[in-house]
C-alpha cells in the first residue's frame, strides 16, 4: 500500500482516538449520584485578573462518597469559587464556612437521571458525528490520491474498507463508553 495511505489511515486513527478522549472527559463532568472532583473541571474563577480553573486555586477532596471539600490556598478567592459553583449548571449549593467549601451531592431523582442519560446520549451522538466526519475526510483524501494517480483503484478500495473498519470499531467503543456511564447514572 502506498506510503500516503498508511499516513492517512494513521492520522484518521489518531483523530478518532482523540475524539474518544474528549468524550471521556465530557462524561467525567456529568454528575452521577456520587461526588466526583472532575465535575468542577470546567469551572473557572477570576484569580488576580486571570480566569483560573478551580482545581488550580485549591485542593479538592472527597471526604465522603457524596461530598466534595474545596480548600482554597488563598482565602480571598473563597467567595469567587462559591459564585462560580452557584452560576454553573451543576445544580449544587455550596456551603462556605469561611475556610472551606462543602458541596453535598443530593440523591438523583428519576427525572434528573433521565435528563443526564439524554445528555450522555447527546455527547455520544456528537462524538459519532465527529468520527464519521473524520472517516469522510480520510476517504476524500484517498480519492484525491487516486485522482492524482498516486494510488490504484484497488488500493483506494482497501483504504476505504480499512477506514470503515476503524470507524465501526470506534463507534462501537463510543456506544460501550456511553452505555457504561448510563448504567452508572441509572444505578440507585
Amino acid at each position: 500500500m502506498a506510503e500516503e495511505l498508511v499516513t492517512l489511515e494513521k492520522s484518521a486513527s489518531e483523530k478518532m482516538q482523540k475524539t474518544i478522549g474528549v468524550l471521556k472527559e465530557k462524561l467525567a463532568t456529568v454528575r452521577a449520584g456520587r461526588a466526583n472532583p472532575q465535575v468542577l473541571d470546567k469551572l473557572t474563577v477570576e484569580y488576580y485578573g486571570v480566569q483560573t480553573p478551580i482545581n488550580q486555586v485549591g485542593s479538592i477532596s472527597v471526604p465522603e462518597p457524596r461530598m466534595l471539600l474545596i480548600s482554597v490556598w488563598d482565602a480571598s478567592v473563597l467567595k469567587e469559587v462559591e459564585k462560580a459553583i452557584l452560576k454553573s449548571d451543576l445544580g449544587l449549593n455550596p456551603t462556605n464556612d469561611g475556610k472551606v467549601i462543602r458541596l453535598v451531592f443530593p440523591e438523583l431523582n428519576e427525572e434528573r437521571r433521565k435528563e443526564l442519560v439524554k445528555q450522555i446520549r447527546k455527547y455520544g451522538e456528537d462524538s459519532k458525528i465527529v468520527i464519521r466526519n473524520i472517516r469522510r475526510d480520510a476517504n476524500d483524501a484517498a480519492k484525491k490520491l487516486k485522482k492524482d494517480s498516486v494510488i490504484t483503484e484497488d488500493e483506494l478500495k482497501k483504504s476505504e474498507e480499512s477506514i470503515q473498519k476503524l470507524t465501526d470499531a470506534r463507534i462501537k467503543e463510543i456506544d460501550g463508553i456511553c452505555a457504561a456511564k448510563e448504567k452508572d447514572i441509572l444505578e440507585i
